[in-house]
């Protein structure tokens, strides 16, 4: 069996390479619309998995940054422009939320570590109070790269993982990480013991969680409102 959690290029490929070995993915985008599943309920093929909330949790990951830094009225959103699908889902659900919210959504692309420095030089140029960091696996895998940049430029930073918090990021909002792929372990032993992936559902991860840095928000001069300490999961001081 293969076993592709994370990234949905290598969903993508594992898909196309074969049509009968067992294949366990773990996503944030739609399986039904990237044509790697017939139905949630009913997969019907070979694939199966979890899908994680990100492009339905990103307008609330916008707002709590909104709500964290009212005054920036101009809004950066990185995507990695290597993985389409997911950058252009990503940019449509969060333009229309920043139109509510009464703000300006500068969209960047990144798709390499050197792209990230030209990405926050750009940052300042266009005046922006804010990043937003889509999801991405790339993004993902250097967090704590984006959140020593963050550091160094002051610029407010949100991004989906717990991680980026952890690493010195603002705030974070979006789905357990270690939860979801835990998910994909137990479908992945599951089929290892016979079970075809077409009989199992496709699973969404439904923990999501508000990680605030204290640490991190004084160090920018911001004042984190009481409710929004509140409603935090975990707040790292």
């Amino acid at each position: 069996m293969i076993a592709a959690p994370g990234s949905t290029p290598a969903a993508l490929a594992a898909k196309a390479a074969t049509a009968t070995i067992p294949i366990v993915v773990e996503i944030a985008s739609d399986p039904i619309e990237l044509g790697l599943v017939a139905g949630l309920a009913r997969p019907g093929g070979n694939v199966t998995g979890v899908t994680s909330l990100n492009a339905e949790v990103g307008p609330k990951r916008l707002e709590l940054l909104h709500e964290l830094v009212p005054t920036a009225t101009i809004v950066a959103l990185l995507v990695n422009p290597t993985n389409p699908t997911l950058a252009e889902s990503t940019t449509k659900s969060l333009q229309a939320a920043a139109r509510t919210l009464g703000v300006q959504l500068h969209v960047l692309h990144s798709s390499t570590e050197r792209d990230f420095e030209d990405a926050f030089a750009t940052l300042a140029q266009r005046g922006a109070g804010a990043l937003l960091v889509g999801a991405d696996p790339f993004f993902t895998s250097r967090l704590e790269q984006l959140a020593a940049l963050a550091h160094r430029h002051a610029l407010p930073t949100a991004y989906q993982f717990r991680e980026f918090a952890a690493a010195g990021g603002l705030v974070s909002y979006g789905t357990n990480l270690t939860d979801t792929f835990r998910l994909v372990g137990i479908y992945t032993g599951r089929v290892l013991k016979g079970e075809k992936p077409a009989d199992l559902p496709v699973q969404q991860a439904t923990k999501v969680e508000l990680i605030i840095n204290l640490k991190t928000a004084r160090a920018l001069g911001l004042t984190v409102p009481l409710t929004l300490l509140g409603r935090a999961d975990e707040v790292i001081e």
